[in-house]
């Protein structure tokens, strides 16, 4: 028999799996995975289905539909003032999580070392090891998850390669403030550190407070990846399609770890993307809408036991339960999936070491009707 040694020794079932398992096992209303349970846009799907009868339906450009690239660029002077150009710094990928492996993979080299703050994305470290890097952990400051920058300057090393942010965050729904920019700017300046900014979350921001991305600070752009998602954008995570956007050097790198992998994404949609994405309302008034489905939520679950976090953005909110409970959070949340019919995520396992406080997360871009039938139930707890 032959053997493998795993890159990845530690990784097994995803917690995901194993919650939304138990949601289908125990017809459970699952608010853990974070995916809308409502349609997509009928025009966005017309999009597509023309685009496939006019016969875009083979390879387009490994950097992506020229229009395409023409339109993200078009958006992203119209959102944050940058210019850049769709033939050398924009390239479509299939998916956010995919631009952020490919992103990793452009820079890193074996001992090379990537500070990320936990509670994070469940992809990030394992894409870190899978690279032969070293992943170097820094906890958000619990209740409100903010950055502690003083423990970032203290854990830079001469061999700190990259800083990986996410903002809007998952699980947590903080938000970079101007301070956090101010403080990363000190940080970075006159190093040879890159930045890895996950904005999927990007139009999901809520109470009017704008959207720190890396594109607003071309001294930050000039040493960053930026990636992003289409699916959370047109509630069409299946879909699987984002883009990557970087200075013109980075970007060739990336291109490269990028032509030999995927090579070229799905083309139809890309075609239909480039139309619809001069539609600006559909994406501009996306965050006053889920904002409405958090307030509903937070409104519903006042009658509950636990403490619900503020959330700035994304598809999450925490909700604290430590006060009247000492399980652990695995262990309540699979409780909560077979007694009470609702499956969420335990925050404990967006950390490597299991970091326990008595948190769990709620996805909350469900219909009006999901989210009342979770709430009446999660009162019950």
């Amino acid at each position: 028999m032959l053997s493998i040694t795993s890159k990845l020794p530690a990784v097994g079932t995803t917690i995901f799996t194993t919650m939304s398992s138990l949601a289908l096992e125990y017809n459970a209303v699952n608010l853990g995975q974070g995916f809308p349970d409502y349609p997509m846009s009928d025009r966005l799907i017309s999009l597509v289905n023309e685009a496939m009868k006019k016969g875009y339906n083979q390879y387009t450009h490994m950097n992506g539909y020229l229009p395409l690239r023409e339109a993200i660029a078009e958006k992203i002077t119209g959102l944050y003032g940058l210019s850049v150009s769709p033939d050398r710094e924009i390239t479509v990928v299939p998916g956010g999580t995919y631009a952020i492996y490919t992103s990793l993979t452009a820079v890193l080299h074996p001992g090379d070392e990537v500070i990320v703050f936990q509670p994070c994305y469940d992809s990030y470290i394992p894409n870190i090891v899978a690279n032969g890097a070293i992943p170097v952990q820094v906890p958000l400051q619990y209740p409100d998850y903010t950055i502690n920058w003083q423990a970032v300057r203290q854990s830079i090393t001469p061999r700190t390669k990259m800083i990986m942010l996410n903002s809007p965050n998952n699980p947590t729904g903080s938000v970079l403030r101007e301070a956090d920019i101010a403080a990363l700017r000190e940080i970075v300046k006159d190093t040879n550190i890159f930045i890895l900014s996950d904005e999927v979350y990007e139009h999901l921001m809520f109470d009017h407070t704008p959207h720190q991305s890396m594109l607003r600070y071309p001294d930050l752009y000039e040493r960053s990846f930026v990636c992003f998602s289409f699916g959370k954008t047109y509630n069409c995570t299946g879909w699987k399609i984002g883009y990557c956007v970087a200075p013109a050097k980075a970007s060739a790198e990336f291109r490269k770890v990028h032509q030999f992998n995927c090579f070229s994404t799905d083309t139809p949609k890309q075609v239909a993307l480039a139309t619809f994405l001069k539609e600006k309302d559909e994406y501009l008034h996306l965050g006053k809408a889920m904002q409405q489905k958090r307030d509903l939520f937070l409104k519903l679950m006042r009658a509950s036991r636990f403490k619900m976090h503020p959330s700035a953005g994304s598809y999450f909110v925490l909700g604290s339960y430590g006060h009247f409970s000492s399980e652990p959070e695995k262990d309540i949340a699979i409780r909560i999936t077979k007694e009470s019919g609702v499956a969420t995520i335990p925050v404990s396992a967006f950390y490597t070491d299991g970091t326990d406080n008595k948190v769990l997360r709620f996805c909350f871009c469900k219909k009006d009707e999901t989210l009342e039938k979770a709430a009446e139930r999660l009162c019950k707890v």
